[in-house]
C-alpha cells in the first residue's frame, strides 16, 4: 500500500510523538521533508520508509487553533490532497480550518486519538503485554499468592499451617509447634499473604523485650516486611 505525501498535510512522528504536529514541507524525488514548528525541528525520510502516521480529525473532535482556542469539527473537506475542518467554537459560530494552521503543539497522548492516526505498535508488542497480563493474573489468582515471595526454606508444615489459616474468613489460632518448627516463619508466611490480599492493612505484633529485636530482623530479612 503506496502512501502519499503532499505539501501542507500534517503528519506525527511515531518515534517522537513529543515533535507535536509536523507539517510536510517538500515530498519528491522518493523523500520527504516535514517541520515540526513546537521543536523547531526538521526531518528529511525516505518516502517508502517514512515513520509517520497522518493525523485526521473527525467530526465531533476537538481542535486547536492558535488566537481562537478550542474548537468543535463538524465537517471536513479535501482540497488537493489537504483538509478543510469547519468548526464550531463555543458561541456557535462555524469556522473554516485549513490544517495548515493548526497548533504544531497537539499531542495524540490517548488510546483513540493514536489509534484513529494509526499509530499502533507491532503485534509482537501487543501478544508480550497480553501474556504478562495473563501470567499477572493466573498469579494473583493462584491459592499460593503470597507463600512463595518469602526467603525462606519452603517446608511442607509450614506452608500447609499458613495456607489453612489464611484461608479462613477469620483467622484465630494458636500456634504451638514445638521449639525449631518455624512458629516465627508460620506467622511470617500468614502475614505476608493477608497483606498481599489485602485483607489486613496494619498489623501489630505483641512481643516479650527480648524478642523484639529477632522479630524485626526476620520480618525484614525473610518478608521485607518493615516493622517499627
Amino acid at each position: 500500500m503506496s502512501i502519499i505525501f503532499i505539501a501542507g498535510q500534517r503528519w506525527i512522528s511515531n518515534p517522537e510523538p513529543d515533535l507535536g504536529l509536523g507539517i510536510i514541507l517538500e515530498a519528491q524525488n522518493r523523500r520527504v521533508v516535514i517541520a515540526f514548528p513546537a521543536a523547531e525541528e526538521e526531518r528529511t525520510y525516505a518516502a517508502a520508509a517514512a515513520p509517520l502516521s497522518r493525523v485526521l480529525f473527525q467530526v465531533g473532535d476537538e481542535i486547536d487553533v492558535p488566537g481562537q482556542g478550542p474548537l468543535v469539527v463538524t465537517e471536513l473537506q479535501e482540497h488537493s490532497g489537504c483538509i478543510v475542518y469547519f468548526a464550531e467554537d463555543e458561541n456557535g459560530d462555524i469556522h473554516p480550518v485549513p490544517e495548515q494552521i493548526l497548533s504544531a503543539n497537539i499531542k495524540l497522548s490517548n488510546a483513540k486519538e493514536r489509534l484513529l492516526a494509526g499509530q499502533v505498535e507491532h503485534h509482537r508488542r501487543f501478544e508480550l503485554r497480553a501474556a504478562t497480563l495473563e501470567q499477572q493474573n493466573t498469579c494473583k489468582a493462584a491459592s499460593t499468592l503470597g507463600l512463595l515471595g518469602p526467603r525462606v526454606q519452603l517446608l511442607p508444615h509450614q506452608l500447609y499451617i499458613a495456607a489453612e489459616v489464611a484461608s479462613r474468613a477469620a483467622p484465630r489460632v494458636l500456634l504451638a509447634d514445638e521449639v525449631g518448627l518455624g512458629k516465627t516463619i508460620e506467622a511470617g508466611l500468614i502475614i505476608h499473604q493477608l497483606l498481599l490480599l489485602e485483607r489486613a492493612k496494619r498489623v501489630l505484633i505483641l512481643l516479650p523485650d527480648s524478642l523484639v529485636h529477632q522479630w524485626l530482623v526476620e520480618m525484614l530479612r525473610r518478608f521485607n516486611l518493615k516493622f517499627s
